[in-house]
């Protein structure tokens, strides 16, 4: 599909734009198989943090039972040429998937967050295309706080307090702790800056994984919100250490280990291990 100019200059200045039509019914369907089959095949690592909580959710990330699907899945989807026109880069490669199992009305809102706090991630040439497969208003949609991606890294968030969603991952100083956005926006709406649009199956968000983002809870409106999201990344991608403090986040992120051992601060993200789609 054509990229126009102000969809390039929207993901480089606000770190988020939405591709209306960007995945056909087929596309849609494979998708749909791959996030079901990731549900019924959950990594070792699926994230049981906040159950019994009102933020329960089931969120998997990198499942390398999946990969060798998802590697093929990717090749036939158009986000190879999307980002290439997007970025302008040469290359695109895939890197993995996450995914987001919100049902029965009764999910809360996942805490802000920058997935660069525990990804060895730095550069202009990443995104994720977040993925929706039911119609989600705007109020339920993902949130993105415009302009986030070229400000300032501020430490995860543990998403293990259902009260304090601020509450560090690493807590050692590294990096300033996340604002409290969700009370800040309640005593003064205009305090932040936020990107978010109602969402038709097809449609895909992609934005730069340093942005501040967020998702909206379900609700009676809106029960059930299933999310699969894929990351890529162009010629502009480089390796950066994070925080020794966290055992599972330690210099080289909780994933592809072995391969970003081999890497050192400010090389270009390379692995075999990644897929080239362009």
């Amino acid at each position: 599909m054509p990229i126009s100019q102000s969809q390039r200059d929207a993901l480089y200045h606000d770190g988020a734009v939405l591709i209306e039509n960007c995945l056909n019914e087929s596309h849609l369907s494979e998708c749909y198989d791959a996030l079901k089959w990731a549900v019924a095949n959950p990594s070792p690592s699926v994230f049981r943090g906040l159950d019994g909580t009102a933020l329960q959710t089931h969120i998997d990330n990198c499942n390398l039972l999946a990969k060798d699907k998802l590697d093929d899945l990717m090749m036939r989807l158009p986000f190879g040429k999307l980002f290439q026109e997007l970025w302008g880069s040469e290359h695109v490669w895939y890197y993995a998937e996450e995914i987001f199992i919100k049902e029965g009305g009764k999910s809360g809102r996942g805490p802000w967050h920058q997935d660069t706090a525990n990804l060895p991630w730095a550069g202009e040439h990443w995104g994720n295309a977040w993925i929706t497969f039911q119609p989600i208003p705007k109020q339920n949609s993902l949130e993105i706080i415009r302009g986030s991606h070229h400000g300032i890294q501020y430490d995860g968030a543990s998403f293990m307090s259902a009260d304090d969603p601020t509450d560090p991952l690493y807590g050692d100083g590294t990096y300033p702790r996340l604002p409290h956005i969700d009370r800040d926006l309640a005593e003064n709406p205009a305090s932040w800056d936020v990107l978010s649009w109602a969402i038709t199956p097809g449609d895909v968000v992609v934005l730069h994984p340093h942005s501040l983002h967020g998702g909206a809870p379900v609700d009676a409106n809106c029960p059930t919100r299933h999310t699969l999201v894929v990351r890529f990344f162009g010629d502009d991608a480089q390796f950066r250490t994070l925080p020794e403090s966290h055992p599972r986040y330690a210099r080289n992120g909780p994933f592809f280990k072995e391969e970003m051992a081999k890497l050192n601060p400010g090389d270009p993200f390379r692995s075999p291990v990644f897929r080239q789609l362009v």
